[in-house]
């Protein structure tokens, strides 16, 4: 393999991995949002959004090397979309809802006199 076919491996791998990451972190994080976040925002469900992003993990994960099967095709960008859907236009809008984890006690813990 040339220097120049190296170095176009190289980066073809490196987008594969950043596209793949995006993906996943996306799922994760769609995932810890809480189901009333999505439907009070108008955002569709968190059943829709979950199984769109996790079909893009999906399609990026085999995006990655040394397969990559959805690399040379156009359907890695279209799997790459929901995700960036997700993080500029859905997370904004549910952020302030939180994770849906257990609430912390807020102030200090004891009597107060």
């Amino acid at each position: 393999m040339s220097l120049i076919g190296s170095v176009q491996w190289l980066v073809l791998s490196a987008l594969a991995v950043v596209v793949f990451a995006v993906q996943v972190v996306a799922l994760i994080d769609g995932a810890r949002r809480p189901e009333r976040a999505y439907t009070s925002e108008g955002k569709r469900t968190r059943g829709f959004w979950l199984a769109l992003l996790g079909i893009g993990a999906v399609i990026g994960f085999l995006g990655l090397p040394p397969m990559f099967l959805t690399s040379g095709s156009f359907l890695n960008v279209i799997a790459l979309a929901p995700a960036l859907i997700y993080w500029f236009d859905v997370r904004p809008a549910i952020k302030p809802y939180g994770t849906g984890g257990p609430r912390r006690p807020q102030g200090p813990r004891g009597p107060q006199w």
